[in-house]
């Protein structure tokens, strides 16, 4: 089953984001097929302000081990996090390869 975590940057947070996000793109390449996508969330001004990840896992607790294993969260980087059971509706994605 799919898995989304939708997180936010508490304030001020920007320049902590910037440092930690090489280990944290090592953390995501780590989880190998695993993840499905991953990306920032962006304000208005195209700056990061939170994450959007989407991993496959046999359960609930498995994803959230997998999400709380991440360097943003272990840096206190996010204020919010929610992780929810995800299904793709429409991949258009897919059609560009």
């Amino acid at each position: 089953m799919l898995y989304a975590m939708i997180a936010k940057d508490k304030p001020g947070m920007g320049d902590k984001r910037t440092a930690t996000r090489p280990v944290h793109l090592d953390h995501l390449h780590a989880l190998g097929e695993k993840l499905v996508l991953a990306g920032a969330l962006l304000d208005g001004e195209d700056k990061p302000e939170g994450s959007l990840m989407v991993v496959e896992a046999e359960s609930l607790e498995a994803a959230t081990a997998m999400f709380m294993a991440d360097p943003f969260i272990k840096e206190g980087i996010f204020g919010t996090t929610e992780i929810k059971p995800w299904r793709v509706a429409i991949n258009n994605m897919a059609k560009k390869d």
